[in-house]
């Protein structure tokens, strides 16, 4: 019997990368999950496929969550595929891709966290939990400066943080739970490779500086133990760079 056994998890973001490795996690603890991309139908259907050759259920679902189409199609069809909704882990972010429109930070890393937060709330039971992922650069934003090329980012996600949490309390009302994860940079990520790309050096300097970088599996690992893990309602997991603290009163 795994720990998620007859439980549904809807992971955004989930065709590569962190997601894709938390949806497997999830996958392999029992969990029934909708493995949810963008634009990459054929990443999304290789994690998919990989999950049920080694004998969990999964879906991919294609969905813009800036859209309100968007979210509540992902949030519909974990309802549909698999008849409930226990977990839902905001991992999907972005805002360096080239070629985005103006506020597209903002909206991935707010407005879109909230809105799919809210279209899943009401089918989610007592006792469900909601995971978002984030980074140390964006979560310590306030108190310590980061990258020039990231801090548009880095506020973006601060500010869907700091929204999601303004909603713990409507949360509590319904039983459901919201735990944060924040993460140093991880190597391997598309943001990782594009900071570096703007930035030379900076995965080098970051390593340098903190001593050790978290793989994607390594991260995805602490992620999907949030799924499960015995904390209060607006907990924050930090994972890996302990010099932020000694940065920070937070």
């Amino acid at each position: 019997m795994g720990t998620l056994d007859n439980k549904t998890a809807i992971v955004t973001g989930s065709s590569r990368g962190i997601g894709a490795e938390v949806a497997k996690i999830l996958a392999g603890e029992g969990a029934a999950v909708v493995v949810n991309y963008r634009q990459k139908a054929p990443r999304a259907n290789k994690v998919v496929a990989g999950i049920q050759e080694a004998g969990g259920r999964a879906a991919a679902v294609g969905a813009d969550l800036t859209t309100d189409e968007g979210v509540h199609a992902l949030a519909s069809k974990a309802m549909e595929e698999f008849g409930s909704l226990d977990v839902l882990v905001l991992n999907a972010s972005g805002g360096m891709e080239s070629g985005m429109e103006e506020g597209y930070a903002l909206k991935l890393n707010r407005d879109a966290q909230v809105n799919m937060l809210n279209a899943a709330v009401p089918l989610m039971p007592e006792g469900s939990r909601v995971v978002f992922v984030t980074s140390h650069q964006a979560h310590f934003v306030e108190t310590v400066p980061t990258m020039p090329e990231y801090e548009p980012v880095a506020k973006s996600k601060r500010a869907g943080e700091d929204a999601l949490r303004e909603l713990i309390p409507h949360l509590a009302d319904k039983g459901i739970s919201l735990v944060v994860v924040s993460g140093d940079m991880i190597e391997g990520t598309v943001t990782a490779t594009l900071l570096d790309r703007s930035n030379p050096g900076a995965i080098e300097a970051r390593r340098a500086e903190a001593g050790k970088l978290y793989s994607v599996e390594e991260f995805a690992a602490e992620v999907a133990k949030m799924v499960t893990a015995d904390v209060e309602s607006g907990h924050t997991e930090y994972v890996g760079g302990a010099d932020y603290f000694g940065k920070t009163a937070e």
